[in-house]
């Protein structure tokens, strides 16, 4: 009989950045074997990890012990998406959420919406009742969650060069 499964989000430790580096690695894999531009230019990197870790953004999300998800999990405001093409659902605090990969051994087990809901948990005990999160026109599973979950189309936001899909979800 299976144990039922222990989910956890807690922040990344520097020990954790092979690990980490490896689900990225598989993502960004994913990504172009799905036909997608998204993280086919050498970004993320291991030193978008440990600078994630270092501003206290890096989170994993476990089931006992053993990382299954990555997500960088921000505190504060992104610059990007004050010239937003369309309109924010609010103006108040948010979190944003970016470089969200899932372990190819967790694939298919709906580990990112667990994420994204454990990630709604955290906002609401941070007094923080909005999320805000961009992706890809292409990144299809990503487009999926969001709307499976809830999150609203704003319109659209630029980051490196290129358009991205901006959504909201207010938490009350």
């Amino acid at each position: 009989m299976n144990s039922p499964e222990k989910l956890s989000l807690r922040k990344a430790d520097f020990s954790e950045i092979p690990q980490i580096w490896e689900i990225l690695q598989d993502a960004i894999e994913q990504r172009r074997l799905d036909g997608s531009t998204q993280w086919q230019d050498g970004y993320p990197n291991e030193l978008s990890i440990e600078n994630d870790i270092n501003n206290g953004y890096a989170y994993v999300l476990t089931e006992n012990e053993s990382i299954l998800c990555y997500a960088a999990i921000i505190f504060d405001k992104e610059p990007a998406y004050d010239d937003i093409e369309g309109k924010w659902l609010t103006n108040e605090d948010y979190v944003v959420v970016h470089r969200v990969a899932v372990s190819k051994l967790a694939k298919g087990k709906g580990i990112a919406t667990k994420l994204f809901e454990s990630i709604e948990g955290l906002s609401v005990e941070n007094n923080v009742y909005s999320i805000k999160v961009d992706t890809n026109f292409d990144n299809i599973p990503m487009l999926k969650i969001l709307d499976r979950l809830k999150y609203t189309y704003c319109g659209e936001v630029y980051f490196r060069g290129s358009a991205r899909r901006a959504y909201e979800k207010r938490l009350i």
